[in-house]
Order: C-alpha cells, then structure tokens, then sequence
C-alpha cells in the first residue's frame, strides 16, 4: 500500500491557557490567552505548515472548546477525522505561567486520554511513514494500551516510530510504572526526544547525559535527541559519534511553552525527508529558536527553512 500520510500523531489535544505576564506564577497572573495545546497536536500543527500530510488522532469533549479545537485543526488543514468527540467527558485544558524558563502548570485532565483502538485503524497505520506520541499520552488508560498496540502494528507495517519523552509527576506521579512503559514503546526502536528538565523529572538530578544515551540504547533505541534549552542539543546514534550542535541565540525570549514541541517538528520533518542527521538537527533547532520569539503558533515555518 502507498505511503501517503507523512506522520500520524498520536495522544493529547487540549487548550492551553498562558498567562499574559511574563515570568508570573499562575497565583500572579491576572489573566490568560487560550490557546491549542498538546504535544502531539503541536507537532501535527507544525509538520503540516512545512508541507507534509499529516493526520490527528485524539479525543475531546463534544463542548465549545472540542469545537474550537476541532476549528483550529480543520483550518490548518490536519486530517481530523479520526479525532472523538465525547459527550461525557469535557475538553482538557492546562493552566501555563508565562516563563522564558520552565513554565508551572495546573492540568485538568477528562477527554484526552480517552482513546480507543477504533481511531486508529490499520489501514491509517498502513499508509503513514511515521508514527508519533507522547509520554503525556501514555500516562493513562485507555490510551497507553491503545497506543502500545497500536505502535506494535505500526512497525509490522513499516512505519518509524517517535516518542517525546515529557515526563512530568504532576501527570504520571508513579515514576516506576513511567519507565516500565517507556521501555515498553522502546523496544520498538523510536526515535526519541528527551529534555534535560525530563531527565531530571524521570531518572533524578544525577543522571548524567551518557547516562541518558546508554539507558535508552540499552532498550534497543538507535537514536537520541537530548536538548539541552539554551545550551542546545547532543544527538546520540548507538555505536558512533555524538552529534552536539549549539542553540540558535535568540535576542528576545517570548514564551518557551511549546518550543521543545517545535524542535522535534523540525527534526521529524527533515527525517522523513531523508535528510542527514546534522540537517535534522538544524532544522530543529531553527523552528525551536523561532517559537521562543512567538506566543501560539507560528505561520512561516517554511520561510525559516
């Protein structure tokens, strides 16, 4: 069967409220902007402005926000058929500070976990090359088994797999359980995306970088992203070289919620053009840099590239 969907991403699609004042915590902030928020649906949104097909799979509630979201996508041009509406169940949303450091939230979770084997069938899984999701979204059933299976398929089909490892207590507060389920989807061979606040948040503040490599090649990952904020990235490949590339300096930092989800668009999106593995860094670290300058979403991707 054709290959014709560049990337199926898969897991959490809410609205992300972010604080209007900058380096406010959330009990200083005095009011929010709404937003479309998620890491999957961020990278979908993303992958598809630099031109790739790209198709959603989420759930969310059958309300005015479900509505909004499901408005957002349909005008970025995201396939959303595969996106549930519930009528039990209300739209989730996160509570964000404005911070050009490591934002505070608060998450009200219902519909976005709520994932079912029947939104994904294996002719979606048949025609997409890559296959994306989230710590986020594994942290709860029925999504972590509907997207474990599913991901087991994915490869029998000959569909890369992807994860962004954005582990956070507040979502998953059993850290034993994270890793056993992490280790799960890697035995797949993902390509993984990990941050330095996730190491920390995940193994502890001792974990060292080659620490971090070893761990997930140990699970049978070929290839990790470390990024390291500011600092910029270290890419380990099993048994070669580490790549290490410097951040592209921004003069201005205007929010840092979503950057980490802009870095792995660009890298997904040179990999699935077959670009070597140092132009996948590039392109990552060009659309994190332009993300840091704006809040929301970003219309000229294609322009940075």
């Amino acid at each position: 069967m054709k290959k014709d969907i560049d990337i199926v991403c898969i897991g959490e699609v809410l609205i992300d409220f972010i604080g209007n004042q900058l380096n406010s915590a959330i009990d200083e902030t005095s009011s929010y902007q709404r937003l479309l928020g998620g890491s999957p649906s961020n990278v979908a949104m993303n992958i598809v402005q630099l031109g790739l097909k790209t198709v959603l799979v989420a759930t969310v509630g059958d309300d005015g926000f479900g509505n909004y979201i499901i408005d957002e996508l349909n005008a970025a041009r995201i396939d959303t058929r595969y996106i549930k509406k519930l009528k039990n169940k209300p739209t989730s949303n996160i509570i964000i500070s404005r911070s050009s450091e490591t934002p505070e939230f608060i998450a009200y979770r219902e519909a976005d976990y709520q994932i079912r084997a029947s939104q994904i069938p294996n002719n979606l899984l048949k025609r997409s090359k890559m296959f994306h999701t989230s710590c986020f979204a594994l942290s709860k059933n029925p999504a972590r088994k509907t997207i474990l299976s599913k991901a087991q398929k994915a490869v029998g089909y000959n569909c890369k797999l992807s994860i962004d490892i954005n582990y956070s207590n507040q979502i998953w507060p059993n850290r034993v359980k994270a890793i056993e389920i992490i280790k799960d989807y890697c035995q797949f061979n993902p390509l993984v995306k990990i941050s330095t606040d996730d190491v920390s948040r995940l193994f502890g503040k001792t974990f060292t970088y080659q620490q971090v490599f070893d761990f997930f090649h140990k699970q049978n990952v070929e290839i990790v992203c470390l990024t390291l904020g500011s600092k910029g990235v270290m890419l380990s490949q099993k048994n070669k070289k580490i790549h290490s590339l410097p951040a592209v300096k921004v003069d201005e930092v205007v929010d840092v919620t979503g950057a980490g989800d802009a870095f792995w668009s660009g890298f997904l999106y040179a990999y699935i053009q077959q670009y070597p593995l140092e132009k996948c860094l590039d392109s990552a670290l060009k659309l994190a840099a332009l993300k840091l300058k704006n809040l929301g979403s970003i219309q000229d991707y294609m322009d940075i590239l």
